[in-house]
């Protein structure tokens, strides 16, 4: 016996849940849909029994063809084109395909019958669909139309402001810019010129504070000694400043006091010349002599066997500035940068020519890791730079793809170097590129 066909009309699928001896549920479905039953409460007919399964499809929709899906355990009975037949008989006749979850029975829009689930049974038919009632609809002189729903005041307003609205933007946009003429300095106003050229305010004179006064020895001193230390313009009166200062200090001075006579020398040695006490105390020196008046004439040596007598003017130095002895020259600190052959996704920029900009800039690349070099001298590394050449020439899309370095103050650095460079060669499309640079202390 062939499978029945199937029919064309669209029939509904009705199906009746029996529970004891009542119907509990009586469901027409709206639409051809898969038909479950078990205890979920996402089945279409909920059973709330224990022997029933949580979920289990009984009618199946395929291709708009229902199929009574059963097991071997169910029972039921069916009427298929006027003939009645148990599910043990469909089976048995080839009218049921079996399945891996049971069997399957094609069902056509005259095919009826029941179906036992344990303690539940389930009517189903197909029945027509009752037609849809027709829809209300107002009449015509009720309904009215779009114009009469619309308040007549509102409309004529806002018609009259969009034509205005309208009609002066249309005016403003067809007439000619004016142009602006340049105001000149008389012209602007003075909070700005104020602002544009500010008033050089001059500091308060500071007030010196009076020093202790002098001694009387030193009111006292020569004028040419006060004279001797006012700064000299030309290099001989610097030359002659200086002897007279160094005449004035230590030993020299005492010295110097025995051709003149009198002053301090006399005081302690009395009258008598103090290069010659100061000869006699000395005559058990060996190699130490000194030159007195006839010696320095005869031009013979000075001082014993060797050397040569120098005079005041032979110690004096042609320049006039101060030396200053204690302070330490700052430590200079320098560092290194190698940079590596870049990588160019694009044969639109030669490496070669790129490389040769980049070293032209090698030392704004230097500053940024020297600066910070000197708050760690150890610091060294390598730092991989991503960026794009734009078809301006500029860059754009700067990223540090690697920094070893351990310290983001010289990539941020790097960074801004690199934001302002404008490259001579302006590729067809945006080329992007790796540059290593490769940090190290100068040795």
């Amino acid at each position: 016996m062939a499978p029945p066909p199937v029919s064309s009309s669209a029939k509904h699928l009705r199906v009746a849940l029996i529970q004891g001896a009542k119907i509990t549920e009586d469901r027409t479905l709206k639409r051809r849909v898969s038909v479950s039953v078990g205890q979920n409460a996402t089945n279409t007919i909920v059973v709330p029994v224990s022997n029933l399964p949580s979920s289990f499809t009984l009618f199946e929709l395929v291709n708009n063809q229902y199929s009574l899906i059963f097991t071997a355990q169910m029972e039921g009975k069916v009427s298929i084109n006027g003939a009645d037949l148990t599910l043990q008989q469909a089976r048995e006749q080839g009218l049921a395909k079996p399945r891996r979850d049971g069997f399957a029975l094609p069902l056509n829009d005259g095919a009826k019958g029941r179906v036992s689930l344990g303690e539940v049974s389930l009517l189903f038919q197909f029945v027509t669909p009752p037609p849809e009632p027709p829809r209300a609809e107002l009449p015509a002189n009720v309904r009215g139309n779009v114009l009469s729903q619309i308040d007549q005041f509102f409309f004529i307003v806002l018609a009259v402001s969009l034509a205005v609205h309208f009609s002066g933007a249309t005016f403003i946009a067809c007439q000619p810019m004016p142009e602006e003429r340049e105001l000149s300095l008389e012209e602007l106003p003075d909070r700005f010129v104020k602002a544009m050229m500010p008033v050089e305010v001059k500091p308060p004179p500071t007030q010196v504070a009076e020093g202790p006064k002098k001694d009387d020895k030193k009111d006292d001193e020569p004028k040419a000694d006060k004279e001797a230390d006012k700064p000299a313009t030309s290099a001989a009166a610097k030359k002659a400043a200086l002897e007279q200062r160094v005449a004035r200090s230590g030993l020299l001075k005492v010295i110097g006091s025995a051709s003149g006579g009198g002053g301090a020398f006399e005081d302690v040695l009395g009258g008598s010349s103090g290069v010659g006490d100061v000869a006699n105390a000395l005559s058990g020196a060996s190699g130490v002599g000194v030159a007195t008046s006839e010696a320095l004439a005869a031009g013979g040596p000075k001082g014993g066997t060797s050397g040569s007598a120098a005079g005041i003017g032979d110690l004096g130095t042609a320049g006039g500035g101060n030396v200053n002895l204690g302070e330490k020259a700052a430590a200079t600190v320098r560092g290194g940068v190698q940079m590596q052959a870049p990588e160019v996704e694009s044969k639109a920029v030669d490496r070669e020519k790129l490389a040769g900009f980049v070293r032209a800039r090698k030392s704004a690349i230097q500053a940024c890791y020297e600066r910070e070099l000197k708050r760690n001298p150890s610091l060294k590394g390598r730092v991989v730079v991503r960026f794009t050449i734009t078809t301006q020439g500029s860059t754009s899309e700067i990223e540090i793809e690697e920094n070893t370095l351990g310290n983001d103050a010289v990539a941020s650095c790097i960074r801004t170097v690199i934001r302002g460079w404008r490259f001579p060669f302006k590729p067809d499309d945006d080329v992007p590129v790796a540059y290593p640079f490769v940090f190290a202390p100068a040795s």
